[in-house]
């Protein structure tokens, strides 16, 4: 006792190192799972963020193609609707004042021009096209004879393809350098007499200082993003930087090895496609959209510092790490709730031994999980505690098995008096019903021998009679040796099992049935009815039929004097009925059960082996059916004998 006691005090001078480990062990498992579940959610909502720079990138790059659609859409329609009034009126005065009519009532045209083919006005020579352009407040218009256009695009494009298109930006000269206010793009679209000769070419420019103006506006939305527009060459026509415009492609500076990236996507620009990349440019890292410019060879792209597009998962970052710095702390604030929650079932496990110490083993003892010496001394007790249980649980319950067997012996006991009694009486009843008939054979045989012997004859109706009688008894002693092999057979085979495959007419063995029951019972009125057609055959055995509906005759004839006797054939949709009614005395209440059971019978017939309603039962569910006793029926008794079709 003196060293269990040592032994109690020394695990709990191990108190404090338990509770260290088991803090630190907690720490050591939830700070990995954590930073992992925070980095995973950092890494997601990196792919979130990057998918809604992407969408909303893609959402402004659509308003600037908008806006450019819509201002070039301001331009074509403007032509296209004075083009028909110039075809419809070709004389120089009306093309004038139609140029001037474009020009002042569409902001973005800033001129308009109209070209005509050679020698159209012979008048004015082999060329004459006609100029109009706004200055100031004021729309001037000017015919020019002399200005060399055939070679120019703007005409010679339209004349060539017989349709309307937009042709690149062409740029003004001034000094050997470029003015990018001067570059302008242009829509050209031919003119057609009535029978469709092309005779001259309306078009219209557009300025793209205006442009820019315009789509600049939308990418103020975004701290440092800004649109560049390429035409089909990746020469820049819009480009933050007024140096690079019409006059340097986006090849021009990019070098192979380091600009692979800025390469690359003027070649996806050129090519006509859309999409996003990472491009660096001027030491910064863009998030680029491009889309290409319906109707035209031009490439719009919006690009978008990444630092500015990420801000908000930059910002994240801190959140993640303050998350990060507090979750560190809930976790080694819970570790250690969790360990002192943990020692505490040991600090109860000292006061329950000492009152196991004391003698109280009904003290229930908590099972531990702890693989320490702690751990196994409790569960040591469980385990003390357990077997105690477990061998006071088997006691009980071998207790109570062998009470139950005894319980069974002695109902099995009582069932084996009851049968051996039945089974006596049965012999009694046989030996009764057995020795009638023997001695009326008998004693009929000796007044046969004595007339014999003594030359005395016997008249005719005296013979009859004597014969008959010896008849009926030698067909009852049949009938009874005929029970007692038929019971010996399913006694020894526990049940029945019949071949089915003879063809019976149903009421053909109603007929015979009746037929073999007057036999015995000559005097007996039975009555068959039936409202089946005689055609209807059904396929069974058709000797225990037979044998059943016959020894249900045979019982209602006996026991009813023979009168009154009704054998019903009807069907049901599944099955065959045999129904048999007697207005006799029926059977008393409670003998249904018992007058199934061998060696028993009603208690108040006059006679009867205890036979026949057994073995017509076994029958009846040999064959698949079912023998049923209605037991509403009050005028007598109704015996239901069912039959599967």
């Amino acid at each position: 006792m003196k060293e269990r006691r040592l032994t109690m005090i020394n695990l709990f001078n191990y108190k404090p190192s338990l509770k260290r480990d088991l803090s630190m062990g907690i720490i050591l498992l939830a700070v990995p799972i954590f930073i992992l579940s925070i980095g995973t959610m950092f890494y997601q909502s990196r792919y979130m963020i990057h998918n809604e720079v992407k969408s909303s990138n893609s959402n402004m790059l659509n308003k600037g193609l908008y806006q450019i659609r819509s201002y070039m859409t301001t331009i074509e329609t403007a032509v296209n609707s004075n083009a028909w009034l110039m075809e419809e009126n070709l004389v120089p005065d009306t093309l004038k004042s139609l140029s001037e009519r474009i020009v002042r009532l569409n902001d973005p045209v800033v001129s308009c021009s109209v070209f005509m083919i050679p020698d159209y006005f012979k008048e004015y020579g082999s060329k004459f096209s006609v100029y109009a352009a706004s200055q100031g407040d004021t729309v001037k218009s000017y015919i020019e004879s002399e200005y060399d256009y055939f070679n120019r695009s703007m005409f010679s494009e339209p004349v060539k393809t017989g349709k309307a298109c937009w042709i690149d930006p062409f740029i003004e000269y001034i000094d050997g350098k470029v003015d990018h206010n001067e570059a302008v793009a242009t829509y050209s679209r031919p003119l057609r007499q009535k029978n469709g000769r092309i005779v001259g070419v309306l078009s219209a420019e557009m300025s793209f200082s205006q442009l820019t103006k315009l789509i600049n506006k939308t990418s103020l939305e975004y701290n440092g993003a800004f649109f560049v527009l390429l035409d089909g060459t990746g020469r820049f026509l819009i480009n933050p930087d007024t140096t690079h415009l019409f006059r340097k492609t986006i090849f021009s500076d990019a070098e192979p090895n380091k600009n692979a990236d800025i390469i690359s996507l003027g070649y996806e620009m050129i090519a006509g496609k859309h999409g996003n990349m990472h491009v660096s440019y001027n030491n910064k890292l863009y998030h680029v959209t491009f889309r290409p410019v319906p109707g035209t060879r031009w490439s719009l792209a919006l690009a978008r510092p990444d630092k500015e597009a990420m801000k908000s998962y930059y910002h994240m970052g801190y959140m993640i790490f303050a998350i990060i710095m507090i979750g560190l702390l809930i976790i080694v604030w819970v570790s250690r709730q969790v360990a002192k929650q943990t020692i505490t079932p040991i600090l109860h496990l000292l006061d329950v031994t000492k009152k196991i110490s004391n003698g109280n083993f009904d003290e229930p003892i908590p099972v531990s999980k702890s693989n320490g010496v702690l751990g196994h001394l409790q569960n040591s007790f469980v385990k003390m505690q357990r077997s105690i249980h477990d061998n006071m649980t088997k006691l009980r319950n071998n207790a109570d098995m062998v009470s139950k067997a005894n319980e069974e012996m002695q109902q099995a006991q009582l069932l084996t008096e009851d049968a051996i009694l039945r089974k006596s009486q049965f012999l009694q009843t046989v030996s009764q019903n057995m020795r009638m008939p023997i001695n009326v054979i008998t004693g009929f045989a000796e007044v046969l021998r004595d007339s014999s012997g003594s030359n005395t004859t016997l008249d005719e109706n005296e013979f009859s009679n004597i014969s008959k009688m010896m008849k009926e008894n030698a067909i009852t002693l049949n009938r009874l040796m005929l029970l007692l092999l038929d019971t010996s057979q399913t006694d020894a085979n526990g049940e029945l099992h019949y071949k089915k495959n003879d063809e019976v007419s149903v009421n053909l063995v109603a007929k015979d049935c009746i037929r073999h029951t007057l036999s015995h019972f000559p005097d007996a009125r039975i009555k068959l009815e039936t409202d089946l057609p005689s055609t209807l055959h059904i396929v069974t055995n058709r000797l225990y039929l037979f044998s059943t509906l016959s020894e249900l005759l045979y019982n209602a004839a006996k026991y009813t004097g023979g009168q009154n006797v009704t054998l019903q054939v009807s069907q049901t949709e599944t099955t065959i009925r045999y129904t048999v009614l007697d207005v006799g005395s029926g059977l008393p209440s409670g003998a249904m059960e018992k007058v199934f059971q061998p060696f028993n019978e009603a208690a108040n017939l006059a006679e009867g082996e205890g036979l026949g309603l057994p073995l017509v039962k076994r029958h009846a569910a040999s064959l698949g059916g079912d023998l049923i006793f209605d037991v509403d029926y009050r005028d007598g008794c109704r015996i239901i004998f069912e039959l599967q079709k």
